[in-house]
Parts: C-alpha cells; sequence; structure tokens
C-alpha cells in the first residue's frame, strides 16, 4: 500500500532485546535514559504515522480512480441496454419487411417504410456502438489508473470496445444493404404484373432481407454477450468500491490512533527536557527561547516606533499571490518581516549541523519569511523546485504547524515528516518557542532539526 521504504526495513529488522539494565545511581542519568528513550519513540511513532498516511493517501486516489470507473461502466450497461432494445425492434422489423414481401403486388409501399425504419434503427445503433467505444476506451484508462485493482477490469473494457466495434460494423453493412433494397423493390414494383421477372425479383429481394436478418442476428448476440459482461463487471465493481470504503475507513482510524501514539512520545519528550536534566534537545530549546525573545523585542520595538499599526502586524486577511504554486499569500506584516527576521533567523542555522531551518510563523502557520536558502522566488511552472526552495509566504497549518503557532507554554517538542516535495520526506524533530508582542500572543519561533 506504498509504505515507505525506510519503514519497512525497520519492521523487518527489529532490534534484539537485551538484558534491561538496572536504573543508574544518578537520577539526571535516569532521566537522560528516559529522554533518549523517548526520542526514539518519537521517531519511531512519526516513522509509522508517515506510512500510513501514505497509504491513506493512495487508497483514497485509488478510490477516485474506482469511482470514475464504476460510474463509466455504469454507462457501459446503459448503452447496451439500449442497443439490446433498438436490435429487438430492427429485428421485427425485418420480419415485417419479409412478410410485405409475400405480398410484394399490395405491399411495395410499407416494404419500403419497414425498411426505413430498418435503416432508422441500424442508424441509432451505429451511434451508440461508438459511443460505448469511447465510454469503454474511458474505462480502461481509469483502469490502468486504478492499478492492480482495476488490471482486470481494463481487460473487460478492451472486450467491450472490441464488441461495440462489431456492432458498429455490423449496422454499417445494414445500413448500405436497405440502400441497395431501395432499388430492388423499385424495379420489382416496375415489373410485378410480368411473370419472368416476377419469378426472379422476389428471389433478389429475398436473398437481400436474409443478408439484413443474419446481421440482426449477429449484432443481437454481441449486443447481448456485452451486456451480459458489462452487468458482471458492474457488480463487481460495487463489491470493490465497497471494500475500498471500508478500507479508507480503517486507515483513518489507524491514523487517529498514532495521533495518540505520537503525542504521548512528544509529551515524555517535552518532560524530561523540562526537568532541568541536559538533553540532547537542551541546546535547541535554549536557542528558540532566545530567538523568539528576540523576535518579540523586533516586533514590540516596531510597533512602538510606528513602523506598522497593531492591527497590520495581528492581520490574518491573507492575500493570495496570483499564479504561485504551491500557493502563497502577503499580509500587512510580511514586508516587515522580511527586513526584521532573517537577522534573528539565520544566524541559529549556525548552531548544529542538524539544524534544518529556524522560522517564525503566526498564530495560523503563516511563515512571512524563511530561511534565505527556502526564501526563494518561484519559478512558474515547477512545483517540485517550488516546494523545496520557495517555502516563504506559505501557510503551513498541519499539525505541526499550527501546533508551533499556537504554543504558549516555554516550548513544545515535536516529532514529524516534512514534506519536500515529489514524494521526498525528511524526519524532524522541532521545538517551538511562543513569540510574545505587548504581552499579546503572536505566534511561535520554529526551529527543526535532524535526529542524532
Amino acid at each position: 500500500m506504498g509504505l515507505s521504504l525506510a519503514w519497512r526495513r525497520r519492521r523487518r529488522t527489529p532490534p534484539v532485546a537485551g538484558p534491561v539494565p538496572a536504573p543508574p545511581a544518578d537520577p539526571s542519568g535516569t532521566f537522560a535514559t528516559l529522554a533518549q528513550r523517548a526520542s526514539e519513540l518519537g521517531r519511531e511513532a512519526a516513522e509509522a504515522r508517515g506510512a500510513i498516511e501514505d497509504a491513506d493517501r493512495m487508497a483514497t486516489q485509488q478510490a477516485q480512480h474506482l469511482n470514475e470507473l464504476a460510474r463509466q461502466v455504469a454507462e457501459v450497461v446503459a448503452a447496451q441496454d439500449i442497443i439490446a432494445e433498438l436490435t429487438r425492434s430492427a429485428g421485427s422489423a425485418v420480419h415485417r419487411a419479409r412478410e410485405a414481401v409475400e405480398g410484394v403486388g399490395d405491399g411495395v409501399g410499407g416494404i419500403v417504410d419497414t425498411l426505413h425504419q430498418v435503416s432508422d434503427a441500424a442508424g441509432d445503433i451505429t451511434r451508440i456502438a461508438l459511443q460505448t467505444r469511447l465510454v469503454a476506451f474511458n474505462a480502461s484508462v481509469e483502469a490502468k489508473r486504478a492499478g492492480e485493482a482495476g488490471r482486470g477490469f481494463g481487460v473487460v473494457a478492451d472486450a467491450v470496445k472490441d464488441l461495440a466495434a462489431q456492432v458498429e460494423s455490423s449496422s454499417k453493412n445494414i445500413m448500405g444493404t436497405v440502400q441497395h433494397l431501395d432499388q430492388r423493390i423499385a424495379d420489382l414494383a416496375r415489373g410485378i404484373r410480368r411473370q419472368a421477372e416476377a419469378q426472379a425479383q422476389p428471389g433478389a429481394v429475398h436473398q437481400a432481407l436474409s443478408q439484413v436478418a443474419g446481421g440482426m442476428d449477429d449484432m443481437a448476440s454481441a449486443a447481448e454477450h456485452s451486456r451480459s459482461v458489462c452487468q458482471a463487471l458492474h457488480g463487481q465493481m460495487q463489491q470493490i468500491e465497497a471494500d475500498t470504503s471500508r478500507t479508507q475507513q480503517t486507515l483513518g482510524a489507524t491514523l487517529a490512533r498514532t495521533e495518540t501514539f505520537l503525542s504521548v512520545a512528544e509529551h515524555l519528550v517535552g518532560l524530561t527536557a523540562a526537568s532541568g536534566v541536559e538533553t540532547s534537545d537542551t541546546p535547541f530549546i535554549h536557542a528558540a527561547q532566545q530567538a523568539a525573545a528576540a523576535l518579540g523585542a523586533q516586533l514590540q520595538a516596531a510597533l512602538e516606533a510606528g513602523r506598522i499599526a497593531g492591527d497590520a502586524l495581528f492581520d490574518t486577511q491573507y492575500q493570495g499571490v496570483p499564479g504561485s504554486n504551491p500557493a502563497q499569500h502577503t499580509t500587512r506584516f510580511t514586508a516587515l518581516a522580511n527586513e526584521l527576521f532573517p537577522p534573528v533567523q539565520e544566524p541559529v542555522l549556525a548552531l548544529d549541523p542538524r539544524v534544518v531551518f529556524c522560522i517564525a510563523a503566526d498564530r495560523n502557520g503563516y511563515i512571512a519569511c524563511h530561511n534565505r536558502k527556502y526564501n526563494q522566488a518561484q519559478r512558474p511552472g515547477d512545483v517540485l523546485w517550488n516546494t523545496a526552495n520557495a517555502r516563504g509566504k506559505r501557510i503551513f497549518n498541519d499539525r505541526t504547524g499550527l501546533a508551533s503557532g499556537r504554543n504558549t507554554q516555554p516550548f513544545l517538542l515535536q516529532t514529524y515528516r516534512r514534506d519536500m516535495g515529489g514524494g521526498r520526506f525528511m524526519l524532524l524533530k522541532e521545538v517551538a518557542a511562543p513569540i510574545v508582542v505587548q504581552g499579546r500572543h503572536w505566534g511561535g519561533l520554529r526551529l527543526a532539526y535532524t535526529f542524532d
């Protein structure tokens, strides 16, 4: 179901259980050990959550393809029903034409009318057969998009398309035969009273009508076979849709459970870090808190100096940047942020080689100014490059982004996968510290770094 390779490898090679070490006499050692184990737990939880998110996303996409395939199969079934009905009607018309030939002296006009019915029906069948071929072709495409689940249905869709082509060919042949019949019946009417011609012409008419009847029988057989195949396929599609829906529900429930799992791990990491014992996260926590305080002071100074109004500093009326992809936005504090934030954010990147980014987010996850290497201008049409390199002026209102922006505790530790675009992810740990301006919570300073 698309689980990440790293996750599958970790699941195939579980760590070998060893003897449980005796707790150290030094409490700080206990906390350090607990912090390390909690960090490992958080990493595993983040990877598990990411793998389930991948599976859930793929299941949703597959369900969309299957739903579209099911809709097109239903259209094919409806078209086959119409063809079957028209075929029966045309067959009845042929039989009436043959009966009329028996009384050709009085029924030439009736034969002409009846053959026109046959021609009209054949024309309708031709059009519907063409539509059926188009729908079957689309169904074949959707089946390929559905992946392994749609392979069998692609074969059936191709078979339906071939049957529709046979129906179309037969109906065109019938229309050509009917046109020849018009001329022959005219000749028959002129010579009906002459015995010699009366013996020759009815034989030709009967022969032509027999050809029409044979074509109608072939068409009816193909249409009925195609109809039965499509009805069976339609039933299978309904069952697959139901199974896919249950799979999505199960994945959704499992994803919700991983939220609890991950939250517990993050809470343990936070408790050990808040205990005052030095852990591997302590330097990053202090750096985030210092940067948050510095940014808060910078914004407050700008506010007091009249460089920006209070309502503008806390502006949440995000204005979309036309043509941006992924979507970018601006606010009334965007320009000021791009002036004030880099001198505080950029030096933190040199704190440790593991630091990935240091940015400020408002309470809604809006990043007015990213680090310079990720704050580049977008390239039109290059979504993959933009996703990785033009991350400024974007709203990251995912679980991590909102939690970091809205955190009011001294610090918040989280573990998550960062989407780098193109199906690439980076597993990160992040500490967030609140940014306060004149006693009002503005947002949070997000400092992300890789694991040891």
